[in-house]
This record gives C-alpha cells, structure tokens and sequence, in this order.
C-alpha cells in the first residue's frame, strides 16, 4: 500500500502548505508583545470586575428580597461601594495593568515604574473641567467643576482610552529609558530604590511632556480631550462592529478555527473581542446597578452571554460532543475519554477534549466545532433582542457550569438556562453525525495500519 494511502485525513491536513502558513501568521499575530500584554492586564483585573458582578447582583436582587425603603437605600451602600472600587475605575486600573505587562514583556527592568507612568499618562489626559447637570429652583442647568475626576471617565467608558494610553505611554517610556545619555546616575552608594528612580527621572519628565502638551493642544484648539476622542473616533466604531452579531460571529468562527489547528482561540478572540465584550458587560452592569431595572440595558453580547450561549463548556461547546459521545457512543476510548473530560468540561475547561478526542486535525470534528458556537450564538442574540431572555447584567466567572451560569448573569431569568439547555441538546444532535463520522474513520484508519 503506498505512503498516501496510509496518511491519513488529519496528517494531510495537518501538513497542507496553506495550513502551515496560517498556522505561522496565526501565531506570530498572538505573540505579538503589545497583544500578549493586552491579554496579560485583563487577566488580571479579571477578578475585580467579577467582584463588581457580585456586588451589582447582591444591590439589585438578594438586597431587594430582603430589605425595603430607607433599609435598603442604607444596605446598598455596600454595592455602591464595590462599583465605585471596580466599574467606576475600569479606566484607571486597566492602563497601570498594561504598563506593567508590557514592560514586562519586553524585558524592561522597571515594569513598576512603567506602570506608574501609564497612569500618570492617563490622568493628565483627563478632562480638566466636568461639566454636571444641576437641579435648583429655576429647573435643570448644567454646572462646569474644576479639579475634578470624573467616574464616566475614569470608569468603563474610559476604558478603551486607558488601553490606548498605557500601551502608548509605555512604549514610550520604554524608548526614552534605553538612551543612555538620558540616565541619571548618583553613584554606586545610592540605595538602589532612589538610583532607579533618578535614572528614569528624565525619561518621565519628556514622557509626562509630551502628553501634557497633546492635551493642552486638544484643549485649546479642539475643545476635546484624549479620552473622549478615543471613545468617539475608536471605542465606539470598533466595538459597534465586533460585537454586533455579524462581526461577532466572523471572529469567533475564525478563533474557534484556530483551535482546531491546535492554535488556542484566544489569540484572536482574546485580543479582538475580550476587552470590547468587557466594556460592554461593565456598561451593563453600571445601567442595571443605577436604574434596577432591566429596561434601560445597553448591550446584548458581553462577557456573560459568551460564556452563556457562545461557548458552553468551553470552545466549541463541547459539553455537547461529551454528551452526545457518554449517550450514544459505544466506542470504549471514546467513552473514556469523555468520561475523564467531564469533570473539568463542566466548569468550561475542555483542553482534554480537544487534544484527547482529538478534535485537533480531527477534520469530521472540526466542523461542528467550528460552526456551533455561531449557532449557539445567533440563537442566543435572536432570543435575548425579542425579549425572550433578559440581557446580561452580572459578569460571573467564565468556570461557572452551565445552566448556573446565565441564571446569575441574567440576575435570576429562570428563561436563561432553559435557554442554554436548549442549545446544549441541539449541540448534542448537530454533534451526534460527525461524532460517528470521526469514529468510523479512526476504525478504517486503525485497521490499515494494522493490514
């Protein structure tokens, strides 16, 4: 038998000139240090707006059950508290993040410094004056304060603007930093707490010049400042069209593609989308802790309806193929290794899947891999913009098991899971056909190999 009738399916594939390439663009782009670090600083601020999910859910549901009139305005005071701390600074805590990570990752020395000098960036990009609307006698007017950081733009909408600024600033900084003649040495007997501060002294200085002077130009020839440029020229177009439902799927099909080459989607969906969806789900859960209501929710994709509807189980809902594989599959290896990624599947960790099944190369998987999380997706958009479902107000951990899942991320819409219980039983049929494809291949391939 010759050598191309032994190679199989996924070794073709796996092999394929374009493949290659795509798999070399593919990585080159999620190496790329300024990617690397966006995804870096989000996973470490990940947690404070969980923080903040759970203090929106406790003002806005639990509280509510419990206590009433002046109680409850007293008792709230406590999530208030926490969206101050977490959503309300979005803008602030993201920018030091990306500084840090950057330098970091590029090897700098002094990655605290770099992320002291992206948040000072970030301030002195701040509008000097606010303008407030103001209640009095006369009716509504509108007040200018000086002196003043505003909470919409240190908060979620500012956090687009600190992105910008902290891989900017640092970059910068970076830059200035390695010239020589910029250094200010005092001495090997200096401690070296106050020699390395010295040594940045004028890197800092030009750096904090060159934004101070953007935003007295901003200021006094445009009337505009840094933050509300970025959020109206940059934030809002790029997010409008990723995460629309059109822009939205194309990423996500292209990410979970990604996955199938054995490239994790993150590299794109990490990059593209998580931040956005982020901004999204914080502007959500900003309108729901101030209004209480559901009637006023900006945003239908965020953080919490990818992990609803989008990727259930982890990518590719692979909660299903383990279902499908446990009810119908009776090929014992199969079995096993579904058995073994049950467990970590439910709390939406599927890597023993992918590479254990494998859906890696696996062209029959790679299929429905592919084009479930668009349907789960198109299916949980239709249902929540007809008002079938209430839209995602809490941002709860990406490793919370389904059907729990949107239950809390909705702030209790018992409509939520049954929902996403819906799109796991259909993944368990669109799975069910190539499951049985992909098996049935394995056994032609075992037996050839052992004719």
């Amino acid at each position: 038998m010759s050598e191309d009738k032994n190679q199989s399916s996924s070794d073709k594939l796996e092999n394929s000139s374009f493949i290659t390439k795509f798999t070399e663009v593919s990585v080159k782009v999620g190496n790329w240090v300024y990617l690397r670090s966006l995804r870096d600083a989000f996973a470490v601020i990940l947690p404070v707006f969980i923080i903040a999910g759970l203090g929106v859910l406790l003002n806005n549901t639990v509280f509510t059950w419990i206590f009433h009139g002046d109680t409850l305005t007293k008792v709230q005071v406590f999530g208030n508290a926490i969206s101050n701390g977490t959503l309300n600074v979005a803008g602030l805590l993201v920018a030091p993040m990306i500084g840090y990570a950057l330098a970091k990752n590029k090897g700098f020395n002094d990655p605290i410094a770099a992320s002291a000098m992206s948040l000072a960036c970030l301030l002195i990009m701040m509008p000097g004056n606010i303008s407030l609307g103001t209640v009095a006698s006369g009716g509504a007017k509108m007040a200018t304060v000086t002196g003043g950081i505003s909470y919409l733009n240190a908060g979620t909408q500012g956090m687009f603007g600190g992105i910008i600024v902290g891989l900017l600033a640092t970059g910068i900084f970076i830059k200035l930093s390695g010239y020589k003649s910029l250094q200010i040495h005092l001495g090997d007997n200096v401690p070296p707490a106050v020699s390395s501060s010295f040594s940045v002294l004028l890197p800092a200085l030009i750096l904090m010049s060159i934004f101070a002077i953007v935003a007295a130009l901003l200021s006094g020839f445009f009337n505009t400042d840094l933050i509300n440029l970025i959020k109206t020229w940059i934030q809002e177009p790029l997010r409008g069209f990723n995460t629309n439902i059109v822009g939205f799927c194309v990423i996500y099909t292209v990410a979970n593609f990604l996955f199938t080459l054995g490239i994790h989607q993150t590299v794109i969906s990490g990059t593209l989308m998580d931040p956005l969806v982020l901004i999204n789900m914080n502007a959500n859960m900003t309108a729901y802790a101030h209004s209480h209501s559901f009637a006023h929710i900006p945003n239908i994709i965020t953080t919490s309806f990818v992990s609803s509807y989008t990727l259930i189980g982890g990518s590719g809902s692979t909660i299903s193929l383990i279902i499908a594989i446990l009810i119908f599959s009776k090929v014992k290896s199969s079995r096993q290794v579904a058995s073994l990624s049950l467990a970590p599947g439910i709390f939406n960790i599927n890597e023993p899947m992918i590479f254990g099944y494998p859906i890696v190369f696996n062209l029959p998987m790679m299929i429905p891999f592919v084009l479930f999380p668009t349907i789960g997706s198109i299916i949980g958009y239709a249902a929540t913009a007809a008002g079938w479902v209430r839209r995602t107000v809490i941002l709860v951990s990406w490793t919370t098991p389904p059907l729990i899942g949107p239950y809390l991320s909705t702030a209790g819409d018992w409509r939520a899971p049954v929902l996403q219980l819906f799109i796991i039983i259909l993944g368990v049929f669109l799975y069910l056909p190539f499951m049985r494809i992909s098996e049935r291949v394995a056994k032609v391939q075992a037996e050839q190999q052992n004719a």
